[in-house]
């Protein structure tokens, strides 16, 4: 009896002991199971590591030629134009005859001054006889007069005599339209056969003070690259429409201030917009094959001079509070590691293509952040990587 009771004890033990085996491997599974069900829930992301560096920046733009220094050339006088002698694009010396003008009624006008100027030449003549004769007749009233007349008439002859002197000179003045300096025509507005209407005749550009056009740009980016005026530059110009563009040197002329350039936010602030700020370049070029006119266009490529940790674009975000990029952080546990995104604050010096450059003391070159997410994040979610 003993030893079947004793065999039953035994029975029973082996059979509590496979059922607590039983039951901890059911648990164990269900726990795993569970896990492995709580992890698939989770936002899938993907992740990238920063990258310490400088960033590629490029700053381009075009524009239209424009000459520093143009003479608008006016017809001082209601002539109308006689002959025209350079067409628009041409280039021009300092003196030369663009215009001329038909100056017929000041030529008449100045024939009948020259006509007075005889006939009071005459009467002049004509009271010196009077004074000679009061002197032979020793009238002495008679002789102050003639005196005076013979006074008045001096002054009225010359008199005269300036206003011939000055007719002429606005004759030889006005009749001829000339270049003032070397340059080229860049705009004619004279018909020949009409008088003017008011708009200047002819325009010529200053060439040997050279052409410039201007080119806005992200006032950060210059900041970061160091440019600055007197800096020389490649410009690419349209020289023909038949030939290819030509590299001419420009330089940096001035940097002013030009209105800021409102740019859409994403992320939470999205729908709303930031300004950011611009800077004008005026850039100059002094070449003696250039016209006014021409297409010009920039493509600065340089690294910044600042260094940072390069990330993708896509990885940083804004909030009202300013920049932030998701990074994951890695804690052990018994049954496998779990990892949770937090939120870090950065600040952007400078973005280029799809990449940013970002500074913030608590990420580092090791650090994982999140480039990409299966939905929304908030700081403190558990996510599972790709």
């Amino acid at each position: 009896m003993e030893l079947g009771k004793g065999a039953a004890d035994r029975k029973r033990k082996r059979i509590i002991q496979v059922v607590f085996i039983l039951f901890m491997a059911l648990l164990l599974f269900f726990t795993l199971f569970s896990n492995t069900l709580q992890s698939l829930t989770m936002p899938k992301v993907s992740t990238e590591k920063p990258k310490f560096g400088s960033l590629a920046l490029t700053i381009e733009g075009s524009g239209i030629l424009a000459p520093v220094a143009e003479a608008k050339l006016f017809s001082t006088t209601d002539w109308k134009v006689q002959q025209i002698f350079v067409k628009e694009g041409d280039r021009v010396k300092k003196g030369q005859k663009l215009v001329t003008y038909d100056s017929q009624p000041a030529r008449q006008e100045l024939e009948l001054e020259i006509t007075n100027l005889e006939r009071q030449k005459i009467e002049q003549q004509n009271l010196q006889d009077q004074y000679i004769l009061s002197s032979i007749e020793e009238d002495e009233i008679k002789m102050r007069n003639a005196k005076r007349e013979i006074e008045k008439g001096k002054l009225d002859i010359a008199a005269q005599e300036r206003k011939i002197h000055d007719m002429q000179e606005r004759l030889n003045r006005d009749q001829v339209l000339m270049a003032p300096f070397d340059g080229i025509v860049t705009k004619l507005n004279a018909v020949e056969g009409l008088a003017s209407a008011g708009e200047a005749d002819v325009i010529v550009a200053n060439s040997s003070q050279g052409y410039r056009f201007e080119v806005q740009a992200d006032a950060r980016k210059l900041s970061a690259l160091g440019i600055s005026a007197g800096e020389q530059i490649d410009v690419e110009v349209d020289l023909d429409q038949e030939q290819q563009a030509s590299t001419l040197e420009g330089v940096i002329e001035e940097i002013t201030r030009a209105e800021p350039l409102m740019e859409s936010m994403s992320g939470e602030e999205e729908g709303k917009s930031v300004a950011l700020p611009q800077k004008l370049l005026r850039i100059k070029l002094v070449d003696a094959k250039l016209k006014g006119g021409e297409q010009a266009r920039i493509n600065i490529r340089k690294n910044s001079l600042q260094e940072g940790l390069l990330v993708s674009s896509e990885a940083v975000h804004q909030d009202r509070e300013g920049m932030y990029v998701f990074i994951v952080e890695e804690q052990r546990g018994p049954l496998g590691n779990d990892f949770i995104a937090r939120k870090v604050n950065v600040q952007s010096s400078e973005t280029s293509g799809n990449m940013t450059m970002i500074q913030s003391d608590s990420i580092f070159e090791e650090d994982r952040i999140i480039l990409k997410s299966g939905e929304p994040l908030q700081d403190g979610n558990h996510v599972r990587l790709e």
